[in-house]
């Protein structure tokens, strides 16, 4: 930089320069604590932007819960994936994405793709934007091709681990989140599920069998309603924390409620598989209840990446009486911070009985 010169015109000249350099530093820090997420008006730095949010988050709370919606506001979302599906808790718009072409097995029981092997996708309207969060089923073939295409669509993956013990074939489970349009977001995961199975290109079976448990005994020892599905009878079960995601509370639907599966497998026995969605003083209490009754551990994981509290997932397995099954479970349902039953909604269909 050549020499700035002395006298009166070199005080302006020094003085123009001063000013300019502020400006430019001012500008610079203020992208940089756009850019970093810094919270409007409360001068605390916030989370990194999700990827694809909307930018007007400075005119939204600093904390942000789900917009009431219904059916009809998802019609865009539905069309743009070329699936259905249903609002739960009038916050969350379900999709079931059923892996009905995969013939699995565990332990010798054939899994139903209602137990364990239907994807799902959420979208969630906040101020700031549609959340999306989601699982995919997915063979060893198709794992890398879905996370490619997750993250050419712009979504994050999340997760990659099982929840099936020795099954066969080898079956994956990967987790993804975004933020961003409703009807862009549909479009791009779209996009995914066609490298990944295309779940729900085969149909549902023309026929079902009447469930062969006893759900009357079976809600009695949980001390909640399951919903019949098929041979499937489940439960979802909402906690009493409020998880954020980004400043955002998370709704149950969206992937944080514990979820109880029976799959009946004939004279009263089943076939038991979910996961407890856990705080990390929960953990080791839920283990020792679920060991201390014959209950398998499958996998101990998480689902997200930045939720507050942090939550773990705790993934299970047994197969033997229903009635007995249901009893060994609920020392470990005692163990969390469940809300009460009748805050709890009905369970979500998981692409229709089998």
């Amino acid at each position: 930089m050549p020499a700035i010169r002395s006298g009166r015109n070199g005080h302006r000249l020094r003085a123009s320069v001063a000013l300019t350099t502020c400006a430019v530093t001012l500008t610079a820090c203020a992208a940089q604590g756009a850019g970093t997420g810094t919270s409007a008006g409360d001068g605390h730095p916030g989370p990194p932007a999700p990827r694809g949010a909307h930018r007007h988050r400075a005119h939204c709370p600093h904390v942000q819960y789900p917009e009431r919606t219904k059916d009809a506001d998802w019609k865009g979302v539905a069309e743009a994936l070329g699936r259905t599906g249903t609002t739960r808790e009038d916050v969350a718009f379900g999709v079931s994405l059923p892996r009905r072409d995969l013939k699995v097995t565990s332990h010798g029981v054939t899994v139903l793709s209602s137990l364990a092997l239907a994807g799902s996708a959420a979208f969630v309207r906040y101020c700031d934007g549609t959340m999306l969060m989601g699982d995919l089923v997915l063979t060893g073939d198709e794992v890398d091709k879905a996370s490619d295409a997750l993250q050419a669509a712009g979504i994050d993956q999340t997760a990659l681990h099982k929840h099936l013990p020795d099954e066969q074939p080898a079956i994956w489970w990967t987790h993804f989140h975004a933020m961003g349009d409703p009807v862009t977001l549909a479009r791009k995961l779209k996009t995914v599920l066609e490298v990944s199975g295309n779940p729900i290109a085969v149909p549902p079976p023309a026929e079902t069998r009447p469930i062969d448990l006893d759900t009357t005994t079976i809600d009695r020892e949980l001390g909640r309603k399951g919903v019949a599905e098929g041979r499937i009878y489940k439960f979802f079960l909402s906690r009493r924390d409020r998880i954020l995601s980004h400043g955002h509370v998370l709704p149950g639907p969206i992937g944080v409620n514990t979820a109880i599966k029976f799959q009946a497998i004939g004279k009263k026995q089943a076939a038991i598989n979910g996961d407890f969605v856990l705080r990390a003083d929960e953990v080791q209490p839920v283990v020792r209840a679920l060991r201390k009754h014959g209950i398998r551990l499958v996998e101990l994981h998480n689902h997200m990446l930045d939720e507050q509290p942090r939550m773990f997932f705790l993934h299970f397995w047994a197969v033997g009486d229903g009635n007995e099954l249901a009893r060994a479970l609920r020392p470990a349902l005692d163990a969390t911070d469940l809300a009460p039953a009748s805050a709890n909604a009905p369970a979500p269909a998981d692409g229709g009985p089998e």
